[in-house]
């Protein structure tokens, strides 16, 4: 049996973020619909992860500076995951939807249809 699935989370220590779900996410973004030719950083962020990525579009950025696109939170009592879009215009997050598990936030945020990540 896989040591990974038999470790206990250390007690006090958030279970996130970490390496190992940090690289899923950064693989997990290859298969996105959008701006595919730019390459996005995943970082760590107390209770997550924040998605930024140089802004192509001009949309955001007129200069193509890097721009947040995503923010990737979870919770750690309920398990459950966060996902945030930027108002840019305001500066802040906004609740996008939540999942159990975090194959499916990251199917939702490289479908984007409605082009709220991927601006």
């Amino acid at each position: 049996m896989n040591a990974a699935v038999l470790r206990k989370p250390t007690p006090g220590m958030p279970a996130h973020p970490n390496e190992l779900d940090r690289k899923r996410i950064e693989r997990a973004l290859k298969s996105r619909q959008r701006y595919r030719y730019v390459s996005p950083k995943v970082v760590a962020v107390t209770g997550g992860y924040l998605i930024e990525s140089p802004c192509c579009s001009r949309n955001i950025d007129a200069e193509g500076g890097v721009i947040d696109v995503a923010l990737l939170h979870h919770d750690a009592p309920s398990g459950i995951w966060q996902l945030f879009c930027k108002d840019h215009k305001k500066d802040a997050w906004e609740l996008h939807s939540t999942h159990q598990r975090l194959a499916s936030l990251t199917d939702a945020l490289n479908a984007d249809p409605e082009r709220v990540f991927w601006q």
